[in-house]
């Protein structure tokens, strides 16, 4: 809200109810299904654009953006940190906002003392955590960064010996959150950074650098081509740095899930090992994804070239978190599929190597983890209630095989608020604007409501 004099007034982040239970279950669609669905904004695309913003030269609208925790976080920290972030709803997507940031040409406001820093939480937000320290520093005064438990297991280290390169000051035992930051302002200076654990490291810089007067190169498994660093470097290209619109396109990640759905639901011979537990196709279902993206900056947006599913898929070349969506499905291929170079899955919002494995095993699945590598069979599945480790994407993923075998149930589904809140909903929309799944709550086999599936 905005209190006397113009001054943002802002308090502890609003806690919204959240009336999904805590264990649903997917029924799989009887009949054709026709659907044409729209996909929220791109997360990643959203918070590179409200650090942009907010650097920028007074009043930057963004339109198209992601209202989900992740966005919500950055923008609270925004807030919290003093700068002006007005949201208005999107009548076009639930969960789009059109947001105006009120940047000061690069001067960011100034934090605490070293014994009463300004503290920021950044929850379980990768982007917020690594683009909110490398901002910080171009400020004045002491800034204290924390998260959630899972946060503060996350690697930070390339970026604070970056930044500690540059000459800037960041306190912290373990180089990893919580974290002292120190502001030092512009200072102008060379250095390099290890793209191997996570690319935000890189993009955390390159989003300050004109302002930071810094000189940015990469070292690491990808080099500063990599399809995340290429997204921060154009960004900075086009972005309006004197204010004006900035529109952000649909995330190509969540696009995955309903062009993972067209396939499962068209009608396809299924695997020879598959002896039918699975639904019967129905002949003629579509699902269509309206308005996808149509720049190049999201690897994801390949997606659909890897269906039917390769023999192999590299995480390093190939996708980048939709190749999650690719090993869900791989059950239902004609032939074993091998995902590589999966090593950075291990350090995101859970080990996503190790769950799905652990989980697609559960469900029946013949799943082999070697070093980095995840290689999947063909395999009858049967329906098992599913851990989604508090993350997103697997939550996600494993509600994608409900559509095809009966019985699956997922545990704590609401985690979806991270970037899609409103997944389940799409899920169970009438057609056209959704796939018209029923999803119930196992213990009542209550059928939930739209607005029951809001998270």
């Amino acid at each position: 809200m905005v209190g006397a004099g113009g001054v943002f007034v802002t308090g502890m982040r609003s806690s919204m109810p959240v009336p999904i239970p805590d264990l649903i279950e997917i029924i799989p669609p009887e009949g054709r299904v026709r659907a044409q669905v729209t996909i929220p904004g791109s997360k990643s695309i959203t918070n590179r654009a409200l650090i942009l913003a907010a650097l920028a030269q007074g009043e930057t609208i963004l339109e198209g953006a992601l209202w989900s925790e992740d966005t919500e976080v950055m923008v609270e920290c925004l807030r919290e940190l003093g700068l002006m972030v007005n949201v208005e709803s999107d009548p076009k997507e639930a969960c789009n906002r059109t947001m105006t940031v009120y940047g000061r040409g690069g001067a960011v406001p100034r934090g605490g003392t070293e014994q009463q820093p300004l503290s920021l939480f950044v929850a379980n937000s990768g982007t917020t955590a690594r683009f909110l320290t490398a901002c910080l520093c171009l400020g004045s005064g002491v800034y204290h960064l924390d998260g959630a438990p899972r946060m503060r297991e996350r690697p930070q280290a390339p970026l604070f010996r970056a930044l500690r390169g540059l000459g800037y000051r960041i306190v912290s035992p373990t180089d990893k959150l919580p974290a002292l930051i120190f502001g030092g302002g512009p200072r102008p200076g060379a250095a390099e950074v290890s793209l191997q654990e996570s690319s935000q490291f890189a993009s955390a810089l390159l989003l300050c650098a004109e302002r930071g007067g810094w000189r940015i190169s990469t070292t690491g498994e990808e080099p500063g081509e990599g399809p995340y660093v290429r997204m921060t470097v154009e960004m900075n290209r086009v972005f309006p740095q004197t204010g004006g619109r900035f529109k952000i396109e649909p995330d190509a990640s969540s696009c995955s899930y309903f062009w993972a759905a067209d396939w499962l639901l068209s009608a396809q011979e299924p695997p020879a090992s598959a002896e039918s537990v699975s639904r019967p196709l129905e002949a003629g279902s579509a699902v269509t994804v309206l308005h996808p993206p149509t720049s190049d900056w999201q690897i994801d947006s390949r997606f659909p070239r890897f269906l039917p599913l390769p023999a192999a898929v590299s995480r390093k070349s190939d996708l980048g978190d939709s190749i999650l969506t690719a090993i869900v499905l791989a059950p239902f291929a004609s032939h074993p599929v091998r995902f590589t170079d999966l090593g950075r899955l291990r350090l995101q919002e859970s080990e996503r190597v190790k769950a799905l494995r652990t989980e697609l095993t559960r469900c029946g699945a013949k799943a082999v983890e070697e070093g980095n590598q995840l290689t999947v069979e063909p395999s009858p599945l049967h329906g098992t209630e599913i851990k989604t480790y508090d993350d997103h994407r697997l939550a996600m993923c494993f509600a994608l095989v409900g559509l095809r075998i009966p019985g699956i149930r997922l545990q704590n589904p609401g985690c979806v608020r991270k970037t899609f809140p409103s997944f389940f909903q799409k899920l169970a929309a009438p057609s056209p604007r959704g796939l018209g799944v029923r999803i119930i709550e196992p213990g009542s086999g209550q059928v939930l409501t739209e607005e029951e599936l809001r998270t």
